[in-house]
């Protein structure tokens, strides 16, 4: 086991614990003291009440295994949200359609666990006689980089930085690199800065995987949660460009847009020969979504009320960090999500003393990047600030920030 790839080697979780351990935290801003967890994006609100009462009229169904893909209701409700949030007509829904139900869309136990095992399904041993590469944004989420690993490939890491936009630019790479690459990930609005692509930049992207020949995943769980205009989606730029979801992977999820995280809920929508290859692999290695949770998936992309109160609330915690910290820190409100990106000169230490001095904790944003070819981490003096409480907790949080830092 020596050669055994390290999946644990970019969760930033386990390195935060380590950080802190045996450090004691000081009183938080919040009424009774208790620290303030703004390091993991976790929302702090609950789905629509009908998310139980679907379960516990479906509970029958605890006692069958999942369906391999799903329920037909599921599929053709996350198939008719597609259509309604991306503006796209019915027609490529249609049997043999871009977006047929049957063929093209999978029901995952959320984005999480669709994004680790559709890597294990896609890249293959060698591409091109050499190593498999895998273009990963720089910062990321950790799972694009444990992936990869554990399919053998390289992780390459592609700046994603002020200087970019804060999304990658895959397609200035060398293109030998490209000829290796065999497969890609694009977060947007992306984790942690919130920026969100273009319809252009989607399509050069779509282009591009095509013309090397490596898949795409789409990491479109943020999708939902914006501020000022919905973000662009690559079904939506696919549908533009030519019909087709060719060498695609996109992933939609109810935790953040139904604030449902445990529910393990989501799907994969792509080319449908992609699709069955993750099926494949999620039935060797993984599971399906169960029954009663599919009723309570079904119920969720039908229903948008409860997805506008949800971006009622991060929109109105952007405007408490827009105004308690004004230009401080490099502070920019993002296309989507709901983190901050802040600059503070040392993020491990800044997560040190917010935790000491103030029961506050947050996320060194070196944790999520990798160091470049020059030894550089281009997260080293970030942090990520989730704001997923209620307003008077994000506002008194974000004071004691201001004040500690």
């Amino acid at each position: 086991m020596t050669d055994h790839p390290d999946l644990q080697a970019y969760y930033p979780f386990s390195r935060l614990g380590r950080l802190l351990d045996g450090l004691a935290p000081g009183r938080s801003p919040a009424d009774d003291g208790a620290p303030i967890l703004l390091s993991i994006g976790e929302p702090q609100h609950q789905p629509p009440k009908f998310v139980a009462e679907e379960i516990a009229r479906h509970a029958a169904g605890w006692s069958r295994y999942p369906p391999a893909r799903g329920t037909e209701a599921y599929r053709e409700a996350a198939t008719a949200w597609l259509l309604r949030r991306y503006g796209l007509p019915p027609s490529a829904a249609a049997t043999g359609g871009m977006l047929d139900p049957a063929r093209a869309l999978l029901p995952l136990p959320g984005t999480r666990e669709g994004l680790f095992f559709a890597a294990l399904a896609t890249i293959p041993r060698s591409s091109n006689g050499q190593r498999p590469v895998v273009l990963i944004p720089n910062p990321f989420y950790h799972v694009y980089a444990g992936a990869a690993l554990a399919a053998g490939a390289e992780p390459v890491f592609v700046r994603a930085t002020r200087e970019t936009g804060f999304l990658p630019d895959f397609a200035a790479l060398d293109p030998a690199l490209l000829e290796r690459t065999a497969y890609c990930t694009l977060c947007s609005p992306s984790n942690p800065q919130g920026a969100a692509a273009s319809l252009e930049q989607l399509q050069e992207l779509i282009t591009l995987a095509r013309r090397h020949d490596f898949v795409v995943a789409f990491d479109e769980c943020y999708a939902e949660l914006y501020n000022d205009r919905p973000p662009t989606g690559a079904v939506e730029a696919a549908a533009a460009l030519d019909g087709s979801l060719d060498r695609m992977l996109v992933f939609h999820s109810l935790s953040k847009r139904s604030s449902a995280p445990g529910l393990r809920c989501g799907f994969a929508v792509g080319e449908p020969g992609l699709v069955d290859a993750l099926g494949g692999v999620l039935q060797v290695g993984g599971a399906g979504v169960p029954l009663p949770t599919l009723a309570a998936g079904t119920r969720l992309w039908q229903e948008q009320d409860h997805v506008e109160r949800n971006r009622a609330h991060y929109r109105a915690n952007f405007a408490v960090a827009e105004r308690v910290l004004g230009n401080r820190f490099g502070f920019r409100k993002p296309d989507g999500g709901f983190f901050l990106w802040l600059e503070v000169g040392d993020g491990e230490a800044a997560a040190v003393e917010l935790w000491r001095s103030a029961g506050i904790k947050v996320l060194p944003g070196a944790y999520m990047c990798a160091e470049d070819e020059g030894g550089e981490n281009p997260g080293n003096a970030y942090i990520r600030v989730a704001l997923v409480y209620d307003r008077d907790v994000t506002e008194a949080a974000l004071g004691r920030i201001g004040e500690v830092l």
